[in-house]
């Protein structure tokens, strides 16, 4: 009446196969493209960065995908991830909107250059006749999602 923990003696010892699923390599390559998702994700972003100024009014609803046109910190005017100068901005505008110049114009400018830049730049686009100019701006922590209408008579 005793218990049997090894192989019988003078017996033929059985090999099983194990049938286990090892789950921890396939853990390990889970947890190698999160890690490269998440390293990638912030990347996928505009391509210039610079720092929008805060607005509290609500973002404009389109269909289709408008261009975006940057000044940076240091006054220097982008197309999309593209440095331009001045005098190469018209021309490359409207060559990329050849095929539909009813085109929306997005222009971000950095919150620290000049005004006046980021207005050379919306005057120039308008001057050319673009006619859908917008400026991109960030909505304000806590701030409401409507624009508050300016008070009779007040300015």
């Amino acid at each position: 009446m005793g218990v049997a923990l090894g192989p019988k003696r003078g017996g033929r010892q059985r090999h099983r196969q194990v049938s286990d699923i090892n789950v921890t390599p396939m853990v390990d390559v889970m947890l190698v493209l999160l890690v490269i998702f998440m390293v990638t994700a912030p990347l996928l972003t505009a391509g210039v960065q610079v720092d929008l100024p805060k607005t509290e009014a609500a973002p404009i609803k389109g269909d289709d995908q408008p261009l975006s046109v940057t000044v940076d910190a240091h006054g220097d005017v982008w197309i999309q991830e593209t440095k331009v100068t001045m005098e190469e901005l018209v021309p490359k505008l409207q060559a990329i909107t050849a095929q539909k110049p009813d085109t929306r114009i997005f222009i971000r400018g950095d919150k620290t250059i000049d005004y006046g830049r980021v207005m050379e730049v919306m005057g120039t686009l308008g001057g050319a006749g673009f006619t859908k100019v917008a400026l991109v701006t960030e909505m304000r922590q806590g701030g409401d999602t409507a624009a508050t209408p300016a008070k009779k008579g007040a300015r």
